[in-house]
């Protein structure tokens, strides 16, 4: 999370900010911050995001933390690995629509930017798909990154076979 000084901002950007740093949803850790620069008010930010329904998932999100801008970069990168069991009745709970879940979602800006990691389910593969984006266009690109957890040797492995002989 951003480090506020009274100082160093006005109290009428300081609500807006708060407000934007609420919508972070899911559990969240911050495990690491790297400065890019000794001339920069930029940071490189990791997170590490438990899936909130498949909690044997955890996620780390890189992402540009802009400390006095109003709006932070939109390039990010995640990687999810299992943490934990995979079970069955977790792959119960997801959706397994095309469209998939989102699963965490962060304001970069008061004016609608936002990060969201959206899970989609390969039932042909077996596989969780972990796709982290920005929903505003920069450079003339909607930046994302993926990652994938395959169901093999997990308790939800049994599940997927289940889930391919019913589609069949």
């Amino acid at each position: 999370m951003k480090n506020f000084s009274f100082s160093a901002i006005s109290k009428s950007a300081l609500v807006p900010s708060v407000l934007a740093l609420g919508l972070l949803a899911g559990c969240s850790d911050n495990v690491g911050k790297v400065s890019l620069g000794l001339f920069t008010t930029k940071d490189v930010v990791i997170e590490a995001k438990q899936d909130p329904i498949i909690s044997g998932v955890t996620c780390h999100i890189s992402h540009v933390e802009a400390n006095l801008d109003f709006s932070d970069p939109s390039d990010m990168s995640i990687a999810c690995r299992q943490t934990g069991p995979i079970t069955e009745e977790q792959l119960n709970k997801i959706d397994r629509s095309k469209d998939g879940d989102i699963v965490f979602k962060q304001s970069k800006s008061i004016l609608f930017k936002s990060l969201k990691v959206r899970r989609i389910y390969d039932a042909e593969h077996k596989t969780l798909i972990y796709l982290s984006y920005s929903t505003k266009e920069s450079s003339g690109s909607h930046h994302h990154s993926l990652s994938t957890i395959a169901l093999f040797n997990t308790q939800g492995w049994n599940w997927a076979l289940q889930q391919a002989k019913t589609s069949s």
